[in-house]
């Protein structure tokens, strides 16, 4: 008897998200699947969850929320046997989008009882897992005025993007290594990215791959207030790499470094993370996680 275990965040996108076991078992039937719901009530929650599932032989685990609750699933399945599935109920499901997994509840599920799988790429950040995408700079700030508003919803996104516009400051110089190749800059942003999408259809690297053994990387340099407002209506239209502030990599590993910054405020897969070091080394292992698309 298959062992499917779903890992639930009640409060995932707009809340209040219930999975009940009678509806799982109309999908998956009693004689050949046994059901087990789980759900996390705080933040990390569905890591020890998800721990407890493999200590418990579940053959598939299902991460039910965004792109945080599918990072605390993901995590704890790298390099193992056991298949990642998603029912996409976040805000953004940015990394469900690009695999083509439907928001819709009963065709995701159909998706996991089909049971076709494939290998993505996983990224490392210090010790951090990411599956789309991680950042320090101006996304870190949004992401984490997003965190700290009341709904989660993309007018919360636009409003947290304005908050941290007003909040921008420029202060340290870093330096970045990327193809062996080390350059100082004063950054806007450095975005880190193995998906092609963000969420909501946005996309700062829509070239990127999650099979490809490469991480797509924009490091964005200080803007003028006008060059910010120009950098936005580019990136409206996938058009940002235009301007000369803005310049693209693919590599399987980076470093980023700061003689004074202690502490580094990023994102990783849309969760806000305080990063007390003043080194970090971003990887890529290749294959390493199997998800059911």
């Amino acid at each position: 008897m298959k062992q499917i275990h779903f890992i639930l965040n009640p409060i995932a996108g707009s809340g209040k998200n219930t999975l009940e076991l009678e509806y799982l078992y109309s999908y998956f039937d009693k004689d050949n699947y046994k059901i087990t719901i789980k759900k996390s009530d705080h933040k990390k929650h569905a890591i020890a969850l998800t721990k407890s599932s493999i200590e418990e032989k579940a053959d598939t685990i299902i991460a039910c929320g965004g792109d945080g609750t599918i990072n605390e699933v993901a995590s704890c399945l790298v390099n193992t046997s056991i298949p990642l599935g998603i029912i996409p109920i976040g805000s953004g499901n940015g990394l469900a989008s690009n695999l083509q997994i439907p928001k819709n509840i009963e065709n995701a599920l159909q998706k996991i009882k089909l049971n076709d799988q494939i290998k993505i790429d996983v990224g490392v950040f210090n010790n951090y897992y990411f599956f789309s995408n991680c950042g320090v700079g101006f996304d870190a700030s949004v992401v984490k005025n997003y965190e700290a508003s009341e709904h989660r919803k993309l007018s919360s996104y636009f409003t947290a993007t304005l908050k941290s516009l007003r909040e921008i400051t420029y202060n340290d110089r870093l330096e970045v290594v990327i193809n062996e190749k080390t350059f100082n800059i004063t950054p806007f942003m450095i975005f880190i990215s193995n998906s092609n999408e963000m969420g909501y259809n946005f996309s700062l690297t829509p070239k990127a791959s999650l099979t490809d053994g490469l991480l797509d990387i924009l490091v964005i340099s200080k803007m003028s207030k006008l060059k910010l407002f120009l950098f936005g209506i580019l990136f409206l239209f996938k058009k940002h790499h235009l301007l000369k502030e803005v310049q693209s990599f693919q590599t399987d590993a980076l470093k980023i470094k700061s003689e004074k910054i202690i502490s580094f405020e990023t994102q990783i897969d849309g969760d806000s993370s305080s990063i007390k070091n003043n080194d970090i080394s971003i990887s890529l292992l290749h294959r390493s996680l199997n998800v059911i698309v």
